[in-house]
């Protein structure tokens, strides 16, 4: 029998974001976000001071420098810096939008002082919000909050729209210190997006299906991003090493944070050249290890 849920109807949207957010923290392990409707009193800072704070987007950056050189012992470029830590958050964005799609056909749009990010653990802080994009026939279609569409692509339109919307103050702040033009930034959105598809696709045993999704999310080039999701073959030394990855829109300056290592015992697998480089990718621990395609 079933049972309905105990919540009003202006709380549906909200419930069920929630519920969708702690799903995607529980299956991936690289993504360190909770869920908590009074994100707000929270610590930190949220997405919107840092596209609006100078003082607040320099901590950002300044913590990422920290965190590399606690990690590999070396002090990266304030450039550098900026570029890992916007991939991470690029990454975060793309997963927190683009999985609830990939899981649910549901499309969120977070608010930029919904999103809060603890400078100094690295773990963001997410409040639901009230607003997503779903299909007809979805439960919560005809719900306040909730902006009901006829057809698949509408929806992926959608989703690349609530991305980019969520990621346009952020980029126009951060493009200066990170030493990047428009079209190299949101080269950078669009393989974290593509990315994170990816990722979700292997946690979940459906690498194939979220390959074909990130494919029809963006099958070419969608103003702003410069390209689609460019999936090749990686042939490492030997025959297992060989898997599917997508090919990055923008160069990337993130490895020039670490110090050069010693030839692998086996080629890596990585997604793309810059996300498996993105800032919370460590390949000694498990989660990096699977963002970087080693575990």
């Amino acid at each position: 029998m079933p049972v309905a849920l105990k919540t009003s109807p202006d709380g549906a949207v909200a419930q069920a974001l929630g519920d969708v957010y702690r799903r995607l923290a529980g299956v991936c392990d690289a993504l360190d976000v909770r869920v908590d409707r009074a994100a707000g009193a929270q610590g930190g800072v949220t997405a919107a001071e840092l596209a609006t704070d100078r003082g607040a987007l320099d901590a950002f950056v300044e913590a990422e420098a920290a965190r590399v050189h606690d990690r590999y012992g070396v002090r990266p470029r304030p450039d550098v810096a900026a570029s890992r830590a916007l991939h991470d958050y690029a990454w975060t964005v793309g997963m927190l939008m683009g999985g609830p799609w990939y899981l649910e056909r549901r499309v969120p749009r977070i608010r930029p002082e919904d999103l809060r990010l603890d400078l100094a653990s690295g773990t963001y802080t997410i409040n639901p919000g009230s607003e997503l994009a779903c299909l007809a026939g979805d439960p919560v279609a005809g719900r306040p909050g909730a902006l009901t569409l006829p057809q698949e692509e509408q929806l992926r339109a959608q989703l690349r729209m609530a991305l980019a919307d969520h990621m346009r103050p952020l980029l126009a702040a951060i493009g200066p210190v990170a030493r990047r033009r428009s079209r190299a930034l949101w080269g950078m959105v669009s393989d974290d997006l593509v990315s994170a598809l990816w990722y979700l696709g292997r946690m979940l045993g459906q690498e194939g299906a979220a390959i074909r999704a990130a494919t029809e999310v963006l099958p070419m080039a969608v103003p702003p991003y410069p390209t689609g999701a460019d999936f090749r073959h990686l042939a490492g030394r030997t025959a297992a090493a060989i898997r599917p990855g997508p090919v990055p829109a923008a160069a990337c300056s993130t490895r020039s944070a670490r110090p050069r290592p010693a030839p692998p015992a086996r080629a890596p697998v990585t997604p793309n050249g810059c996300a498996a480089w993105r800032a919370r990718a460590n390949v000694n621990s498990p989660a990096g290890a699977a963002a970087s395609g080693l575990g």
